[in-house]
C-alpha cells in the first residue's frame, strides 16, 4: 500500500499543477502497465518505414504519381516494367535508393502520404483529414498482407516495450463467396425495410450459406491463416486475438455474406473472437445502409448466440452529416445488434434520449472504446468536445486504445498521456481504466482472470519502481 501512496502522491503532482508535467507524464504512462489494447487494426498499426522494409523484401520499386488533388506514392506490385509507363519506370526507385539523402524529399513525402506525418505542422496541399487517413490503407493495402507474421511479431515487441500485454486487433477482413449472384435478394433490402420483410429474406439465404461448401471452404482457410499468422506469438507475457470484420460501404449481400462467415469463425472457438464491421461511417453507402446493417447483426446473433460484438459506431461529427444522422447510430448498435463494445461513441451527445442511452450503456456494461489521437485527427473533436468525460460521470465504462498506432504515428503510452493531461482522471481511476481494457476484452473467463492476476502483479512491481524513482524525479514532493 506504501508504494501504491507514493505512486498515487507523484501522479497527482504530475497532473494537478498549473499545467501538466507532459515529460513526468510521458516516463510515467511508458512504465506503467496498460493491460490491453482493444481498438486495434492491423494494418493501421504497422508504421509506413515498416511497410518500405517489405516493399524491399519484395524487390518492388516506388514511384510517384502527381494528381490534380493530391499526391500519391505507388509501387509496382506486379513487379513487371511493361506495367509502368517509361516515365514511371525511369522514376521507380528501390527502397535503398528512396532512403538515400538525395532523396530525402521524396522519402518524406511517401511518409506523409502514406501516413498523417506532418499533416498538421506545416502547409502543403492536402486532402481533408479523413480522406487523407483512410485513403492511407489504399495505398498500403497491397503490401499489408504479405508478412503478417513478422507484422504481428514487431506488434508483440513493441507492446512489451511499453508494457502491454494483449491486443485484440483486426488482421484480415472477413471472407465471402465469390458469386453473389444466389445472395442478390438482400440487395433489394433498406432501412425502411419492414422487420418481417427482412427476417423472410434472410432466413433462406442464411439457410444457403449454412449448407455451402465455398462459404466453408473459406471460413476454414480465413480460420489457418489466422492460425498461421499468430503461431507462437502468445507467451506469459503477451496474447493476441482477433476480431473478423467487414466493410460497411460494400453491397448489402456482400456485407451480409461477409457477416455470416464472421460469425461462423468467432463461434469456432479459437483465436477469433469476436465480430465488427469497419469503414467511414458517413460514406454515402453505410448512412444509407446504417440500419439494415444493424439488423444483420442482430439475426445472426439469433443464430450464434455466443458470438460476441464490437461495433464501429458513432464515428461522426456535426457537419460530417445532417444532424439527424447523429440522432441513433449507438443505439441502435447496442438495443438491435447488441453489441458488447462500441468503438468510438463520439456523437453520443446528439443521440435521441442521450440520457437514457447513457443509463442503458451503464446497466448493460456496453464499455466504449476511446482513441483519443484518431478522434482529433479524423473528426477534429479533442479537449471538453470529447464525450470522454459525458461516458465517466454517466458511469459507463471505457477503455483507452490506439486504433491505428502506425497512421496516425503513436502508441498506447501516449494515448494515456493525452487522457492523463486532459481529463485528470485520479491514479485510482486511471489504474480501474487500464484493468477495464482486460475486463471488457473478449478472452474466455479463465484466461481473463489469469491476465487480471498478471496485471496485479505489474502494477505491484510497477508502483514499487515509482516509489523509488519518484523520489529523484522532477514534481517530486
Amino acid at each position: 500500500m506504501a508504494n501504491q501512496q507514493a505512486a498515487r502522491q507523484y501522479y497527482t503532482t504530475l497532473v494537478m499543477g498549473p499545467a501538466p508535467n507532459l515529460a513526468g507524464l510521458t516516463l510515467m504512462m511508458t512504465m506503467m502497465p496498460k493491460g490491453g489494447d482493444l481498438h486495434h487494426h492491423y494494418s493501421g498499426a504497422i508504421y509506413a518505414e515498416t511497410f518500405l522494409d517489405w516493399v524491399k523484401l519484395k524487390g518492388f520499386c516506388i514511384y510517384r504519381v502527381d494528381y490534380a488533388e493530391r499526391r500519391v506514392f505507388k509501387f509496382n506490385i506486379e513487379a513487371k516494367p511493361g506495367d509502368l509507363s517509361p516515365e514511371q519506370r525511369a522514376n521507380c526507385l528501390d527502397v535503398d535508393a528512396v532512403r538515400t539523402s538525395t532523396n530525402n524529399a521524396f522519402y518524406r513525402d511517401l511518409l506523409s502520404t502514406w501516413s498523417d506525418k506532418d499533416f498538421s505542422n506545416h502547409s502543403h496541399q492536402q486532402s481533408a483529414p479523413d480522406q487523407h487517413f483512410f485513403d492511407t490503407f489504399f495505398y498500403i493495402g497491397r503490401i499489408s498482407d504479405e508478412y503478417t507474421d513478422l507484422g504481428l511479431r514487431q506488434l508483440k515487441a513493441r507492446a512489451i516495450a511499453e508494457n502491454v500485454q494483449y491486443i485484440e486487433t483486426m488482421l484480415h477482413s472477413a471472407p465471402s463467396r465469390g458469386d453473389l449472384a444466389p445472395l442478390e435478394p438482400i440487395n433489394r433490402l433498406t432501412s425502411d425495410s419492414a422487420d418481417g420483410d427482412v427476417q423472410a429474406a434472410l432466413a433462406p439465404l442464411y439457410d444457403f450459406l449454412v449448407a455451402d461448401q465455398e462459404t466453408r471452404n473459406a471460413v476454414d482457410a480465413y480460420l489457418k491463416a489466422m492460425d498461421s499468422a499468430a503461431d507462437g506469438i502468445d507467451d506469459d507475457q503477451f496474447k493476441v486475438r482477433f476480431q473478423a470484420y467487414v466493410s460497411r460501404n460494400d453491397p448489402p449481400a456482400k456485407v451480409f455474406a461477409g457477416l455470416y462467415s464472421s460469425f461462423a469463425a468467432a463461434n469456432a472457438g479459437g483465436r477469433v473472437v469476436a465480430v465488427n464491421i469497419v469503414g467511414p461511417e458517413n460514406g454515402p453507402v453505410a448512412m444509407r445502409d446504417y440500419s439494415l446493417h444493424m439488423r444483420f447483426f442482430a439475426f445472426l446473433r439469433q443464430k450464434f448466440p455466443k458470438v460476441r460484438l464490437s461495433l464501429h459506431a458513432g464515428e461522426l461529427a456535426l457537419g460530417m452529416v445532417p444532424p439527424e444522422g447523429l440522432q441513433s447510430h449507438i443505439r441502435e448498435a447496442v438495443e438491435i445488434a447488441g453489441a458488447s463494445r462500441i468503438g468510438h461513441g463520439m456523437d453520443v451527445a446528439y443521440e435521441r434520449d442521450a440520457s437514457g442511452l447513457l443509463r442503458l450503456m451503464r446497466e448493460k456494461k456496453v464499455a466504449v472504446e476511446i482513441n483519443l489521437t484518431s478522434n482529433e485527427f479524423i473528426l477534429g473533436v479533442k479537449g471538453e468536445a470529447h464525450p470522454l468525460m459525458l461516458y465517466r460521470h454517466a458511469g459507463v465504462p471505457f477503455v483507452i486504445s490506439t486504433d491505428d498506432a502506425g497512421v496516425s504515428r503513436n502508441n498506447l503510452s501516449s494515448e494515456y498521456v493525452l487522457y492523463a493531461s486532459r481529463y485528470k482522471p485520479t491514479y485510482d481511476t486511471l489504474k480501474e481504466t487500464v484493468f477495464n481494457s482486460i475486463r471488457f476484452s473478449f478472452l474466455s473467463d479463465a484466461e481473463k482472470t489469469e491476465e487480471l492476476k498478471k496485471l496485479t502483479q505489474r502494477f505491484a512491481a510497477f508502483e514499487a519502481r515509482m516509489a523509488d524513482l519518484a523520489k529523484g524525479l522532477p514534481g517530486a514532493r
